[in-house]
């Protein structure tokens, strides 16, 4: 078969806020070198921080005319719009990918993408390669953002106000089931036994012809996740999910704003505060970056619930604003002037 004819294969990756998608495809890129790729991330808020992040991994070959980012709403929920016009431009450019990835945002419902594949416009050059769920294991032993786990009872015992069926949980659990592997990432931070539980628990749900796979920083072998061969477009209507006969959805349930200023002086102090503002706020997760004093390089910052990571990633660009910048994702209602109060540095 002459290659032009080819379709070209396509990774959904999907997963919760925080749970680790972006580490992942720096690790499929840093491991898979050979492979000429295309990226599409769909950014939750304004500020493009995961497309930075991968364009500031150093990794020689991640080529940024490749990267492509949406961040105008939902990738599942402005297909027609933004999504559709993306894909084309790819697959028409003068040397196409041979692999494509897509990175949805943390609120994403995989199955409305995966039947964007069978568009006329794009149907007979690309194909679902495979959709694999990303999951937050130590959120998953918490109790949260999963079905029936046993900590989601100790949890009930000991907070009234816990809803199960919460919109969250649906969005979870329409993850899972659309997928043809789930990846337990951040497993270190869990023993084996907790392992065990989350894996039978999954299991359960999505039944055993899904592979359920563990990782710790998303490292994991890319021939485990790219060249699964599915074809998802052709099956999904038989994954079955919350959101069956529903034209579309929406995500009034969340909000997100971008806050900016200047030089940090004290990360310590600033960490404090993030921790804080986690802890008092509707906040799922907040993200960015930070100029730090004195510091020519520029850091990297991710939080979700009791865990924060930061790390520098690359030397300031000449000609960029060098400022330090967050976004905060949260539930509807967040209290934004008190956020702001505790985020900001005292002058």
């Amino acid at each position: 078969m002459n290659k032009q004819n080819l379709k070209i294969p396509t990774t959904i990756i999907t997963g919760f806020l925080g749970a680790g998608k972006t580490t992942v495809i720096r690790h499929i890129l840093e491991n898979a070198r050979s492979k000429r790729f295309a990226l599409i991330i769909n950014e939750f808020g304004d500020l493009g921080i995961d497309k930075d992040i991968i364009t500031g991994c150093g990794i020689k070959n991640c080529n940024e005319s490749n990267i492509m980012e949406l961040t105008n709403g939902c990738i599942c929920c402005t297909v027609a719009d933004d999504f559709l016009p993306t894909m084309e431009t790819i697959i028409d450019l003068p040397e196409p990918p041979e692999h494509i990835i897509i990175e949805t945002s943390g609120l994403a419902l995989p199955k409305p993408l995966v039947r964007a594949f069978n568009w006329p416009e794009i149907r007979s050059r690309v194909t679902v390669d495979g959709v694999v769920a990303v999951v937050d294991a130590p959120a998953v032993v918490s109790g949260q953002f999963a079905e029936n786990p046993g900590a989601v009872q100790l949890q009930r015992e000991t907070d009234d106000m816990l809803d199960h069926d919460s919109p969250l949980e649906e969005v979870f659990e329409d993850q899972i089931l659309s997928a043809d592997m789930v990846l337990l990432n951040k497993a270190d931070l869990i023993d084996d036994d907790e392992v065990a539980a989350i894996r039978e628990d999954i299991s359960s749900t999505i039944g055993s012809a899904v592979k359920v796979l563990t990782a710790s920083h998303g490292a994991i072998d890319p021939n485990v996740l790219l060249g699964i061969g599915a074809a998802v477009e052709y099956i999904i209507e038989d994954r079955r999910s919350h959101h069956d006969g529903e034209e579309e959805h929406d995500h009034d349930d969340f909000e997100s704003f971008v806050l900016r200023f200047g030089v940090v002086e004290d990360l310590t102090d600033l960490e404090h505060r993030i921790k804080l503002a986690l802890q008092d706020h509707e906040i799922l997760r907040i993200k960015g970056f930070i100029n730090v004093s004195k510091k020519d390089m520029r850091q990297v910052i991710q939080a979700v619930g009791p865990r924060l990571q930061r790390y520098y990633d690359r030397p300031w660009h000449a000609n960029e604003q060098r400022q330090t910048e967050l976004v905060i994702i949260g539930m509807t209602g967040l209290d934004r002037t008190a956020i702001v109060d505790l985020l900001t540095p005292s002058a």
